[in-house]
């Protein structure tokens, strides 16, 4: 059994305030949150093929799952911070700023990642070029500005092209906006927004309109593949609940041999329940883009959490990839 929730900022705002951590040592109801994107992929077919419902069984345990959907990872970790919240998925920045919040309380921590995949900053505006051409009446939507994984790449770059002092550069001309909304305001002409750092399939569907051109590559910035989204836990989640946790790493697991063996399927469920306007020859071309990698092992995700401490945006850092992860992810080859 599965329940969905699309939260509005309001319905939010109550689920703060409700209830606290279940005292359940396994619990019954497993609440997930996740965002929207084709990055989500492997999560979309554990909910839309019962798959933790299935594994969770398998060790005699029935549960329930609650599926929540926000536009950005703080309202996430709001929601995981008081307790309202089991598992939550979103893009990396948000995993890493929560991750050295809690170092020393609640060790919320990565629990697997789900894909590595670029992500592409697109603009309406023909003058722009590089990062040097943006100009006062330029705006970029991206999901939260100064802690997603976007403008935290947004921030790498501006370092790269600026000088070692310069990774706020381009803070001013940032605006957060879910990636949805950010596409139709970039494509629709009619709003101040010029530019979107998003995400598959959004970015693939802006490079298709008359106008649109690409101007940063994440994989340029990182300097190769890198995880792109990732769940992420409190530790109290974890430790009370192992068998559950293990039921979870099997569903994403056999979500990701799905993908790997029947594109065309997968792509088949993913259309339906986010109700895409792309083709399904245009969602499997996604699924197997050469750039991406469905794998749960995490990619370049520790110079994320070094810049991030260098630039004095979180307050510790990590000689090792494994310490922002549970272990969840012992004996994988990440970074």
């Amino acid at each position: 059994m599965k329940i969905h929730k699309t939260l509005t900022p309001w319905a939010a705002a109550l689920l703060l305030a409700s209830t606290a951590w279940p005292a359940l040592a396994e619990v019954s109801t497993v609440r997930l949150a996740k965002q929207f994107g084709i990055g989500y992929l492997p999560l979309t077919l554990v909910e839309e093929l019962d798959l933790l419902e299935k594994h969770a069984a398998a060790s005699g345990h029935e549960i329930t799952t609650e599926w929540l959907r926000f536009t950005g990872g703080s309202g996430m970790n709001e929601a995981l911070l008081s307790g309202n919240l089991d598992l939550a998925a979103g893009g990396t920045g948000p995993l890493f700023t929560i991750w050295a919040r809690t170092r020393e309380n609640l060790k919320i921590k990565g629990v697997a990642a789900l894909a590595s995949m670029p992500l592409h900053l697109m603009t309406s505006n023909p003058e722009v070029k590089s990062l040097a051409d943006f100009s006062q009446g330029d705006k970029i939507a991206l999901p939260a500005v100064k802690t997603s994984i976007q403008a935290v790449t947004l921030q790498m770059a501006s370092k790269q092209a600026f000088g070692p002092d310069k990774a706020t550069a381009m803070d001013a001309f940032t605006v957060s906006m879910g990636h949805p909304d950010a596409q139709l305001a970039l494509t629709g002409g009619q709003s101040e927004v010029t530019a979107h750092f998003g995400s598959p399939p959004f970015q693939n569907l802006e490079a298709k309109v008359e106008g649109i051109h690409k101007v940063l590559d994440s994989y340029d910035v990182l300097g190769g593949s890198h995880t792109f989204t990732v769940v992420w836990a409190a530790d109290k989640f974890i430790s009370e609940n192992p068998e559950i946790t293990k039921a979870f790493m099997a569903a994403l697991e056999e979500s990701m041999e799905l993908i790997r063996t029947d594109p065309e399927k997968a792509a088949e469920i993913w259309m339906e329940a986010e109700r895409s306007p792309l083709t399904k020859d245009e969602v499997v071309a996604l699924i197997q883009d050469e750039q991406t990698v469905w794998t749960t092992t995490p990619e370049r995700t520790l110079p994320y959490v070094q810049f991030l401490s260098e630039s004095g945006l979180i307050k510790t850092s990590a000689e090792d990839w494994s310490e922002i992860f549970f272990d969840t992810m012992s004996g994988k080859e990440g970074s």
